[in-house]
């Protein structure tokens, strides 16, 4: 595990590599960042945009997708993985927010969870981008670099990964850490072939040097 002073100099890393990291779901409103959200689960931000660019054209608020049938909706995402729950939820979660919370999006974590469809890291992502409330959200790349890294366990859960984060990183860079984590993940150390000898943090990540030693490169500093 990596220690406080080791753990600020791979966030300043991170900020230096990643300095525009942001949220890369389109959206112009938190009601459509939620829709975008919830569309994103095991699916790419990439694939997400390009289905919301039609898509949120034809809906713009919660009445507008109950006023379609379920199966019309499906048919408008279908590009997306796992379109049919995701659209028997986004109507669910829009009949939820007329009742419940007068058609606005709840600024709340705990009271967003309480939509079909709505985990805590998608809160999490809502409340952080749309609301500026700090928060850290574990998502697959979040998750896989705190792990490689050593800034948390491998057998963590992804609760407890997301706990492991708040208490070590400070509360205000909390919402941007996650923004420049999932940059590093989803840019730089990959899943599949992470870009282990060109990478600053090299010396400090365990895994890396594991692969390399693998690989019989020689671990050493980087420019």
């Amino acid at each position: 595990m990596l220690n406080k002073q080791q753990i600020r100099y791979c966030l300043d890393k991170m900020a230096e590599m990643f300095p525009n990291a942001h949220c890369e779901l389109v959206h112009s409103n938190p009601f459509e960042l939620l829709i975008a959200v919830v569309l994103s689960a095991q699916c790419t931000d990439a694939l997400v945009n390009k289905v919301t660019k039609q898509l949120f054209q034809k809906y713009k608020k919660p009445e507008d997708y109950l006023a379609v049938s379920l199966e019309e909706l499906q048919q408008d995402i279908r590009s997306i993985g796992l379109y049919r729950n995701k659209a028997k939820n986004i109507q669910k979660l829009c009949q939820m927010l007329l009742e419940k919370y007068h058609g606005e999006v709840p600024k709340d974590r705990d009271e967003l969870m309480k939509l079909p469809g709505v985990g805590r890291k998608t809160a999490n992502v809502v409340v952080s981008v749309a609301f500026g409330v700090p928060a850290i959200a574990v998502d697959t790349h979040v998750e896989r670099v705190s792990k490689r890294l050593g800034f948390c366990r491998w057998k963590d859960s992804v609760l407890e990964v997301e706990e492991t984060l708040m208490r070590k990183v400070p509360k205000e860079e909390w919402s941007i850490t996650h923004h420049r984590m999932i940059f590093f993940g989803r840019y730089h150390c990959k899943a599949q072939s992470p870009q282990c000898h060109v990478c600053p943090l090299l010396e400090l990540c365990r895994e890396g040097k594991k692969r390399m030693k693998a690989r019989g490169e020689q671990v050493g500093r980087t420019e």
